[in-house]
C-alpha cells in the first residue's frame, strides 16, 4: 500500500493496518539481512578462516550451558626420549645404495713428515639422498621359434605371456603408473602426456584415456565382489560428492554426476565407490539392493526410502549436526557455542573409549554411563532453545536439523560397533575432491564410471596400507588369467596377506647339483 506523507490518512484501522503491514515488512527484510549477512559470514571463514570444526572446551564455561567434561584417564608414563627430536631420519634400507669412493692422490698418500707410504686403516661413510628421475624401459619379448630340419613340416613358436592388454604396447608397469598418477597423484592425463614428452616418449592424451578404459574392464570384475563384500557389513557408511561431467549438449557444457561412497566395517575392510549421472536416490537403491544393517550418512531424503522398509536402520552423523552450529556460530555466538560445547563433550567420550582401546561391547557401556546424560541434557536444552529461536535464522535451522535427526543421532549410542559420525566417508571422497581441482571434469558417464573403479582399488589399498601401484602392476597380470571362482585373491587384503605370508617364508632353494660318479 502506497502512503502519501503529505496527507497520512486519519483513519485509526487504516493506521493500524499500515503499521502492521510496515512490521511485516521489516521483519521479511531483517531476515533477509541477517540471513545474506549469514552466507556471507560462512563463505569468508571457509575461505580465510581455519577449516577445522574442532572447538575449545573451555568455550562453554564462558556461558554456563554445558555440562562438566568427563574426567580423562591418567596419561601413560611415556618413556624418554633417547635423543632430543633432532637431527635426519634414517634412510630406507631396501633404498638401492651407490657406492662412490673418494680416494688419495698418489702423491697424497706418503706421510709428509717422514716419507713413508701411508697405510689404509678404515674409512668414513656418509650418506646423500638423490633423485634418479622416472626412466621408461622398453622389453623386448624375443619368442624364440624351432623346426624340424628331418620332415622340415614343423614350426613351433615359444608362447607369449599374458599381458594385461593384448598385443598392447603398454607393460603393466606403465599401466599402474598412470592410474595411480591421475587417482591417486591427481595428475590429470594431458599433464602425463607432457611430462612423458620430456623423456622423449610421445604418448597422446587420447592413447593414455584408452589405456584407462581397458584397465577398468579388467579390474571391474575385482571391484564388484568388493561391493558385494562391503555390502555384507552390520554398519556400511556412506557419502557422496558432486562431478562435473563433459556434456556438449547442455547448458555451460557441463553438467553434474555424483561420486559415491560406500564404506564397510572392519569385518568386510572394503572401500567402493560408485557413480551416477545425477543425484537421485535410483543410484544408492540400486547399489544398496537387498542390504540390511545400520547405513550412516547425512540426512539426505533420497534415503528415506531405503530407511522406510525398516530393513536398514539410519544412523545419523554428529559431525554434520556440528557443522551447522558452528556456522551458527557468526549470528548467535553465545547459543551456538553452547550447542557446539554440548557435542564437544560427546566426542571427548568417543576420543576416551579409542585411547583406552575399548572393543565394542565396552564402547556400548561407556556410552550409556557417560553419554548419554550429556544427550538427554543436550535434548532439554534444545527443546528449549526451539522455543525462542527464530525457524528461519542459521540457529534456528541448526535446533530443527539437530531435532529432525535425533532417532539416527541417538541411534549410535546402543551399538558399540557404530561410530559418532561418518567422518572416515568423507575422508575417503577427499581423493575425489582434491582431483576434481586438476582434471576439472569427467569426459563423460563412462568416464566417471572408470574413476569409481579406479577409486574403490585404491582407497582399499590406502586402508590396507598397500602400495597402489605395486598391487595395480601385478593385479593387472594376473587379473587376466585368474578364473572368476578364485578373484578374491586378488582383493587388496587378500593379496597383501599372501604377499607377506610369501615374504616370511620364501621357497626353498633347490639342492645344490651333486658331483657325477668319478669314473673308475
Amino acid at each position: 500500500m502506497t502512503i502519501d506523507l503529505a496527507n497520512p490518512p486519519s483513519d485509526p484501522a487504516l493506521l493500524h493496518q499500515l503499521l502492521r503491514e510496515l512490521v511485516d515488512v521489516l521483519q521479511e527484510r531483517d531476515a533477509r539481512i541477517q540471513e545474506l549477512e549469514h552466507q556471507l559470514a560462512v563463505l569468508r571463514r571457509y575461505q580465510f578462516g581455519p577449516r577445522s570444526e574442532k572447538a575449545d572446551p573451555r568455550q562453554g564455561l564462558l556461558f554456563g550451558q554445558a555440562p562438566e567434561a568427563p574426567e580423562p584417564p591418567p596419561p601413560a608414563p611415556v618413556p624418554k626420549p633417547t635423543t632430543n627430536g633432532h637431527g635426519r631420519r634414517p634412510l630406507p634400507k631396501d633404498l638401492p645404495r651407490d657406492r662412490i669412493e673418494h680416494d688419495l692422490s698418489a702423491d697424497e698418500k706418503h706421510c709428509s713428515k717422514c716419507g713413508t707410504v701411508l697405510t689404509k686403516i678404515g674409512e668414513e661413510v656418509s650418506h646423500q639422498l638423490d633423485y634418479v628421475p622416472a626412466s621408461f624401459v622398453v622389453r623386448e619379448h624375443v619368442r624364440l621359434k624351432y623346426a624340424c630340419k628331418a620332415c622340415e613340416e614343423t614350426i613351433v613358436l615359444a608362447p607369449m605371456p599374458d599381458q594385461p592388454i593384448c598385443k598392447g604396447l603398454p607393460g603393466p608397469g606403465l599401466l599402474a603408473h598412470v592410474l595411480v598418477s591421475k587417482y591417486d597423484d591427481h595428475l590429470p592425463l594431458y599433464r602425463q602426456s607432457e611430462i612423458y614428452a620430456r623423456q622423449s616418449v610421445d604418448l597422446g592424451r587420447s592413447t593414455l584415456c584408452g589405456w584407462v578404459r581397458d584397465c577398468a574392464t579388467l579390474l571391474g570384475p575385482l571391484v564388484r565382489v568388493m561391493a558385494r563384500e562391503a555390502l555384507a557389513s552390520k554398519v556400511v557408511q556412506t557419502d557422496d560428492t558432486p562431478v562435473p561431467v563433459l556434456d556438449r549438449l547442455h547448458p555451460g557444457r557441463t553438467r553434474t554426476g555424483r561420486l559415491w561412497v560406500y564404506r564397510g566395517d572392519d569385518e568386510h575392510p572394503y572401500t567402493v565407490f560408485d557413480y551416477t549421472p545425477s543425484r537421485k536416490r535410483d543410484g544408492p537403491v540400486a547399489f544398496l539392493g537387498d542390504y540390511e544393517g545400520y547405513l550412516q550418512a547425512d540426512a539426505f531424503a533420497g534415503y528415506d526410502g531405503i530407511y522406510a522398509g525398516g530393513t536398514v536402520l539410519e544412523v545419523g552423523c554428529w559431525a554434520h549436526a556440528r557443522r551447522k552450529f558452528i556456522d551458527a556460530q557468526e549470528t548467535d555466538k553465545a547459543r551456538a557455542t553452547a550447542a557446539v560445547d554440548f557435542i564437544g563433550q560427546l566426542y571427548a567420550i568417543e576420543s576416551d573409549a579409542a585411547e583406552r582401546g575399548l572393543d565394542a561391547e565396552e564402547r556400548r557401556t561407556l556410552r550409556q554411563e557417560k553419554a548419554r546424560p550429556v544427550v538427554e541434557d543436550f535434548r532439554r536444552w534444545l527443546d528449549a532453545q526451539a522455543l525462542v529461536a527464530l525457524p528461519k535464522s542459521p540457529l534456528g535451522k541448526a535446533i530443527a536439523y539437530a531435532l529432525d535427526q535425533w532417532t539416527a543421532l541417538t541411534r549410535y549410542l546402543g551399538d558399540g560397533v557404530l561410530a559418532i559420525d561418518n567422518n572416515a566417508a568423507e575422508r575417503d571422497l577427499r581423493a575425489v575432491a582434491i582431483g576434481r581441482k586438476n582434471w576439472l571434469f569427467a569426459g563423460s558417464d563412462a568416464g566417471g564410471r572408470r574413476a569409481a573403479i579406479a577409486y574403490s582399488l585404491i582407497a582399499t589399498c590406502q586402508r590396507h596400507k598397500v602400495n597402489p601401484f605395486e598391487y595395480l602392476r601385478d593385479t593387472l597380470v594376473r587379473v587376466t588369467t585368474t578364473p572368476a571362482s578364485r578373484i578374491r585373491e586378488l582383493l587388496p587384503p587378500q593379496w597383501k596377506a599372501a604377499r607377506e605370508a610369501q615374504q616370511a617364508d620364501p621357497p626353498a632353494e633347490p639342492p645344490p647339483p651333486t658331483a657325477p660318479p668319478a669314473a673308475p
